[in-house]
């Protein structure tokens, strides 16, 4: 279906993502949290608002260093970089979060997270669906970050 978008955005239901997140919330910050391990929590201040967030997320693990790929607008409290509590595997620790929003950038990035997994498991984890379920070129990852606005925050 050529007319169709290469990459989308495909979330669960909300009520499902409510329920989800309430529980990957405590469990990513126990040792439990060592049996998610596609999961990490990310915690952080608003960079306007000096609340604290802490949201679960998909965990991709690229060159040695946790990437998160989103199109959410939480990504910019990222913008210039900050620190976050990271909990993965079990552990919380205080990383550095870079966000990178250059579409070429992006679409590197995305391209190669989503081959390190099947392509089922990758749109499953990064929380989009792939026409015709086939992996996007590169060419059509830089399109649909700059269609769909998303980035990556890499946590070092």
């Amino acid at each position: 279906m050529e007319d169709q978008p290469a990459v989308a955005v495909a979330h669960p239901p909300q009520s499902l993502l409510d329920l989800v997140n309430r529980v990957l919330k405590v469990a990513l910050k126990t040792p439990l949290g060592g049996l998610a391990g596609d999961f990490m929590l990310v915690a952080f201040t608003g960079r306007k608002s000096g609340k604290r967030y802490a949201t679960p997320v998909s965990a991709h693990v690229l060159d040695g260093a946790l990437y998160v790929v989103l199109e959410a607008q939480w990504k910019y409290n990222f913008r210039d970089g900050a620190d976050a509590q990271v909990s993965y595997r079990g552990k919380t620790r205080t990383m550095r979060g870079e966000l990178i929003t250059e579409p070429g950038a992006v679409a590197d990035i995305a391209d190669r997270i989503a081959k390190s997994y099947s392509p089922k498991k990758a749109q499953r984890q990064m929380g989009m669906a792939f026409r015709d379920g086939a992996y996007p070129t590169l060419d059509q990852w830089e399109e649909s970050a700059r269609r769909l606005k998303i980035a990556a925050i890499k946590l070092t």
